[in-house]
């Protein structure tokens, strides 16, 4: 809308911004596809709980196993965020609600027996992957250990 006021500090910005996926990100997609290669079925950007509006990037219903891959920028990675040079009050404010939402979302679901899972985007994919298997199967058999051999 012209002349309305807007969190973008141009229409180059705001169309920039849009543009980010909420679903099927590169970093999203390369561990989807890393842990589907190694033989797990998992749901995608689905809530782990009905009735909480709250959706994970993998679940893994069966285990209740929920994976959250987090951007940098959207929610805070002490890494990489960048702080925004225009209507920074705006984004620190938007990005404080991000991470409070988040632990409340963790907090929610471990009440209901879910083990979270949380990465940041410029984590390794294989290493997210390893970490996602190594949960996944030790939630299917507990007792097991995990890369031992029986005698």
């Amino acid at each position: 809308m012209p002349g309305s006021p807007s969190w973008a500090s141009s229409e180059a910005t705001r169309r920039s911004m849009k543009a980010n996926r909420g679903r099927d990100t590169a970093p999203e997609l390369a561990v989807r596809r890393i842990v589907h290669a190694r033989g797990l079925r998992y749901r995608v950007d689905t809530r782990p709980i009905a009735v909480l509006n709250r959706r994970a990037d993998l679940v893994f219903p069966r285990v209740k196993v929920a994976v959250f891959i987090d951007g940098c920028f959207w929610h805070g990675c002490p890494e990489h965020h960048t702080v925004a040079k225009v209507n920074a009050s705006y984004w620190a404010e938007k990005v404080a609600d991000n991470r409070q939402r988040d632990l409340d979302t963790s907090a929610r679901l471990q009440e209901e027996g879910w083990l979270v899972l949380r990465f940041w985007e410029h984590q390794l994919p294989s290493e997210v992957a390893d970490a996602i298997e190594r949960a996944v199967r030790h939630r299917r058999t507990p007792d097991a250990v995990i890369g031992s051999c029986p005698d």
